[in-house]
């Protein structure tokens, strides 16, 4: 059943004609108004079988009002029945007018409901004639405690992002570097000679280092021009792949010349491990050799065939693709890595919930910012500005409320489970009808009730309409069954209550919890009302 359906059923309810029990067990307050902070005795009585199990209610029952203590059960035998008595201790820390609702007393497989009833709850005013007044007292020092400075964070932030931004760009520079340098194999060998001859290892007799060079510019040229893993072979590892590609003619060179690359690779190793010190001579001989070898391998290599070619295009083609998409991946690396940094930059400044707000959106935050529509409806009508045009619902009276009644109106938007929810009501009086906003207010909690809601406070204030028209507020906050996930949803309420021109303007606003966006909404709303 929907709230604006109920509009006109709770009206019957507050002229007595409803009954939802065949039978109630008493109940009764040693007051009905206390202090902030002050106890009420709250006691039920129930008339039993002597052989009845009876169980009264436990725990936090009684919201608003919180059960402070549970007493024993009194027991008074009242031939043939037992009359037992439960009492409680209930306070509220906060004023206002709060109903504790009914309560449900569990006799063997059925039960019993209580009425619910009213209670005031009043500031503690503080007579400043009688009270002494005191000259303020001096504060201590403390020590504070240790935490880290925020600037610190924010350095820490500045330096991670710095030394990410200068890796990037470091490795952008290697990239275009070594694209630059992407030169043939057999160039590149003659390049690393020369730069061998121009070196000074050769006139400061540093033969081992020399040696170390000299054939690492042999290794590399051919693991680039025929793609062996010179680099990571022993010498008779690579002596020995030289020879079956040799063998399998692919590589046309002399047999000697193989053996003569051994001997240099041999002194080499010599040199490294050995510690052994080669003449200059036999150097200088050794660095002629590499250059006429090198030119002898670079001219053994058959030509490719068209399927070769084809598929070193491929190769290269592929190898294009794999740069282009490391390129791509560093590009949004940096991408992620500077807007992160924006991102926490934000978060930490402004607060998660803004960002939230700001850059994904929010429901509520969308209609607070949106063409808000001001119109007026019913008879007698009502002015209202509302973020979104209020559509006309079904009213269905009972037969209660036709006899007060000649008609009933609600216009409504949303629903209870939305992000916001409006509800507006218009009705009528028949003539001679006379109409206490009291009883409206003490029925809101079945309204609220009849939705499915649960853990219900109220507060009750005055309100008043822009043009001045007097009413009651109901307000205050409940959890209500989310259909999908069974979970508890949180919501906020107001219902405005008024009664001007013969009729009775009912407006309820049912909103999420904590959602200051929808507080504004329905401030917004409250304050645009003309009921007059």
């Amino acid at each position: 059943m929907h709230l604006h359906k109920l509009i006109c059923l709770f009206i019957s309810l507050f002229f007595g004609t409803a009954n939802f029990y065949a039978q109630k067990a008493k109940v009764s307050t040693d007051r009905d108004s206390i202090l902030i902070g002050e106890q009420i005795i709250y006691t039920i009585e129930v008339e039993t079988e002597m052989d009845d199990l009876v169980q009264f209610p436990e725990g936090q029952t009684f919201i608003p009002l919180e059960a402070i203590e549970a007493f024993k059960i009194d027991t008074t035998q009242l031939e043939p029945k037992l009359k037992l008595k439960k009492e409680y201790a209930l306070t509220q820390f906060d004023s206002g007018s709060y109903q504790i609702p009914s309560q449900f007393i569990q006799i063997n497989d059925g039960g019993m409901s209580t009425d619910s009833l009213r209670v005031y709850v009043s500031d503690v005013e503080v007579d400043t004639t009688k009270q002494g007044l005191y000259p303020i007292k001096s504060y201590i020092e403390m020590e504070r405690p240790f935490h880290v400075p925020s600037w610190l964070w924010w350095v820490l932030l500045l330096i991670g992002v710095g030394v990410g931004l200068f890796y990037l760009i470091q490795l952008i520079i290697q990239k275009r570097k070594e694209a630059k340098e992407n030169i043939p194999p057999y160039q590149k060998a003659i390049k690393s000679l020369q730069e061998l001859d121009n070196s000074p290892l050769m006139k400061d007799r540093n033969l081992r280092e020399y040696y170390s060079v000299l054939t690492n510019i042999s290794r590399r040229y051919l693991e680039d021009k025929i793609e062996l893993r010179a680099l990571e072979f022993t010498t008779n590892e690579l002596i020995d792949e030289l020879q079956r590609n040799k063998d399998a003619k692919r590589i046309n060179i002399k047999q000697s010349t193989i053996d003569d690359f051994r001997k240099i690779l041999e002194r080499s190793d010599l040199a490294k491990f050995a510690r052994s010190q080669p003449d200059v001579l036999t150097a200088k001989e050794d660095r002629k050799f590499i250059q006429s070898f090198t030119d002898e391998v670079d001219q053994g290599i058959p030509e490719p065939t068209e399927e070769e070619l084809a598929k070193d295009e491929a190769y290269r083609a592929l190898k294009a693709r794999k740069q282009k998409r490391i390129k791509i991946a560093l590009i949004a690396l940096a991408f992620l890595f500077i807007l992160f940094g924006g991102v926490t930059y934000l978060i930490t400044s402004k607060g998660y919930d803004y960002v939230r707000d700001q850059y994904f959106g929010h429901p509520s935050k969308e209609l607070l910012e949106g063409k808000w529509v001001t119109s007026q409806y019913g008879i007698p009508p009502v002015g209202i500005t509302t973020p979104e045009v209020l559509v006309r619902g079904s009213s269905e009276m009972t037969k209660e409320a036709e006899k007060i009644l000649t008609d009933a109106e609600t216009f409504l938007a949303g629903g209870i489970y939305g992000n916001f929810h409006v509800v507006l009501s218009v009705m009528q009086f028949q003539q001679d009808v006379e109409f206490d906003l009291e009883t409206v207010v003490e029925g809101v909690y079945d309204i609220l009730e009849a939705e499915g809601a649960y853990n219900i406070l109220t507060k009750e204030d005055e309100i008043k309409s822009l043009d001045g028209a007097q009413g009651k507020q109901v307000s205050g906050n409940f959890a209500i069954e989310n259909p999908f996930t069974k979970s508890d949803i949180k919501k906020q309420y107001k219902i405005l209550n008024f009664a001007e021109a013969g009729a009775y303007q009912q407006i309820i606003l049912i909103y999420d919890a904590d959602d200051q966006y929808a507080e504004e909404i329905s401030q917004r709303v409250i304050n645009s009302l003309e009921i007059r």
